[in-house]
């Protein structure tokens, strides 16, 4: 197979030139990719849940943490899934004691979902380590270069999912 123009026989970077520095940036975030998608199916795997089962943890986790609520609907329309296999999914976390529904205040078709205490012995078990590393090497970032990572950061999302709404909530 032919290698696209621009691309050497041996070039790690596809179409891009090696030499340039850019190319090496895109390749350190590919790499961090690939390494967060390893770490939540180690994850999932270890806490005997699929990868959305978790994902609808950190949500409500998250959102519980800061004093707001998640109902079903808003768990999928975070997930982009049905409402259907959004009742499938809370009643596999429901089963597995990871999440509680309680009958929403306001609303008496919908419910409140929270997590329980196991779910957040479970995830705070395998967060806590690997997160206060995280911290570290964001603190090993020099200052003036921060607020420039971040940039690149939202603007990359922006770039692969311009419809991505940050929906976790301010600490």
């Amino acid at each position: 197979m032919d290698n696209p123009p621009g691309a050497g026989a041996s070039s790690p970077h596809y179409w891009y030139e090696d030499s340039d520095p850019r190319v090496d940036l895109l390749h350190a975030l590919r790499r961090f990719r690939r390494a967060d998608q390893r770490m939540r199916r180690r994850m999932s795997s270890d806490m005997d849940l699929n990868a959305t089962d978790v994902e609808a943890l950190r949500h409500i986790i998250a959102h519980n943490a800061a004093g707001a609520s998640v109902t079903a609907r808003e768990l999928a329309t975070h997930l982009d899934i049905s409402t259907a296999s959004t009742a499938k999914l809370l009643n596999r976390l429901s089963e597995s004691g990871h999440v509680q529904r309680h009958p929403h205040p306001d609303d008496r078709r919908s419910v409140i979902v929270t997590a329980t205490g196991h779910a957040h012995a479970e995830i705070r078990e395998w967060l806590t380590d690997m997160h206060q590393r995280m911290l570290e090497i964001a603190h090993g970032v020099p200052e003036e270069s921060r607020q420039a990572v971040t940039d690149f950061l939202e603007s990359m999302t922006d770039c692969l999912d311009p419809e991505v709404v940050d929906d976790t909530p301010d600490p």
